[in-house]
């Protein structure tokens, strides 16, 4: 008996095993990961005529994405036409939304702001306007205050569902105040294409146009021509998002968020706007002309790609900071921003600056004002690696740098770049 236990302590530990994999997939009640390829799939059209479902509204679209999602998942294709929205079309899990490329117009129309007639509190579930002319029940609205004393800031996006008069009842109880004292309003504001909680989604081949010359502004903490929140694996391709009085494409809080082959231009925010603690975005070949911001990282987005990208035009081609790092910007061309090609925000200090990105044969062409940087690095900001780009600039004037470090930054690697006209 003590020989056997002897030999026992000895015994090498088995290796790991890998698990089968998956060669036959069936179909499985459950099982999300894992499925067949099928050869078609569910597929509803919407168009202004000759469709599956006939319209030219977001009403149209919205009972398509609705219908599709309760059978499960599959296709709303968008035939060409134009599209006018009164409210966001929201979208479902498991359902793509096609179109047809240029032919395929999400036109917002224009927005109407008014006052607040009487107060609502913050377990109400309606509203009194004071000049309700310009609203209709199924509308969408954002309702606005902010605090006389604190400078607080409330936003509450929401839906007219019923009314009498200028008395209006909403989807969802409001969880807030709206005050007179606190110059509370209603505006028809809303994203185009809004997703909440939504996974596994494709959006292909449309053009999404805010109307910018006839709407107030949104900000893209709220809204853009396209905005999610919470929302995980969404494809973007083939998309427009234009001329939207705030940011093109938004997403908070969204992971392996893709944006590939598609333009934003012309938008008073940020072009694309991958928002606070997003994990994993990916961007590429895509054009960001004429907004604010090219490519706006805000909090905490981590391991990121920017890759193949033309930035134009923008007054930031590149925007990086609080506490976003280990992000990759390689391989595109960021040309003539106003003030920086690319910029790094000085936060907080080095606790909140985004460390450990690195910045790789972009190529840099007549980029910030006579005097100014073309990257600027600011605040705390480390490990930076700033390697095989090429700076060009043909404008002449007062001399500008390639790269400007701040006296607080550490670590930054700038190596095998070249440079003209510098």
């Amino acid at each position: 008996m003590k020989r056997f236990l002897l030999c026992l302590m000895f015994v090498s530990p088995l290796p790991s095993a890998e698990r089968p994999g998956v060669t036959v997939p069936r179909q499985t009640s459950g099982d999300a990961a894992v499925q067949p390829k099928w050869e078609e799939g569910l597929r509803i059209t919407v168009g202004v005529k000759d469709a599956d479902i006939v319209g030219s509204d977001q009403r149209a679209i919205q009972a398509a994405v609705d219908s599709v999602a309760r059978m499960g998942g599959g296709t709303v294709h968008i035939q060409a036409g134009t599209y006018r929205l009164r409210n966001a079309v929201y979208l479902q899990s498991g359902v793509n939304l096609t179109g047809e490329g240029e032919k395929t117009v999400l036109i917002k129309e224009p927005s109407v702001m008014t006052p607040l007639k009487l107060d609502s509190d913050w377990y109400d579930q309606e509203i009194t306007l004071h000049d309700a002319s310009g609203f209709r029940v199924g509308d969408g609205v954002c309702l606005r205050a902010k605090d006389a004393k604190t400078g607080r800031q409330t936003v509450i996006k929401r839906t007219l569902v019923a009314r009498s008069g200028n008395r209006f009842k909403l989807d969802k109880a409001l969880r807030e105040n709206l005050w007179q004292m606190n110059e509370a309003t209603c505006a028809t504001l809303f994203p185009l294409l809004s997703g909440e909680l939504v996974n596994d989604v494709r959006i292909e081949n449309l053009v999404l146009d805010g109307n910018r010359e006839h709407n107030a502004e949104l900000d893209g903490n709220y809204a853009g021509c396209i905005f999610l929140q919470d929302c995980n694996r969404v494809h973007m391709s083939g998309v427009t998002a234009r001329n939207n009085h705030g940011d093109g494409i938004s997403w908070q809080i969204c992971h392996d968020v893709v944006v590939e082959n598609c333009v934003s231009e012309n938008n008073s925010g940020l072009g694309l706007h991958p928002g606070s603690g997003s994990q994993r975005p990916i961007i590429r070949n895509s054009t960001l002309r004429g907004n604010d911001i090219g490519i706006f990282f805000c909090w905490g987005v981590k391991y990121g790609l920017a890759e193949g990208n033309r930035i134009e035009g923008n007054r930031v081609g590149v925007s990086i900071g609080h506490r976003d790092t280990d992000n990759l910007v390689t391989g595109n061309t960021i040309r003539g921003s106003k003030v920086n090609g690319l910029l790094f925000r000085p936060e907080r200090g080095p606790d909140f600056a985004g460390h450990r990105n690195r910045i790789e044969k972009n190529r840099f062409i007549d980029n910030a004002p006579e005097g100014g940087a073309v990257i600027d690095i600011q605040g705390g900001t480390e490990a930076i690696t700033i390697s095989g780009n090429e700076f060009t600039e043909t404008r002449g004037g007062k001399a500008r740098v390639t790269v400007k470090q701040g006296p607080e930054t550490k670590g930054i690697v700038i190596e095998g770049s070249r440079s003209e006209g510098f």
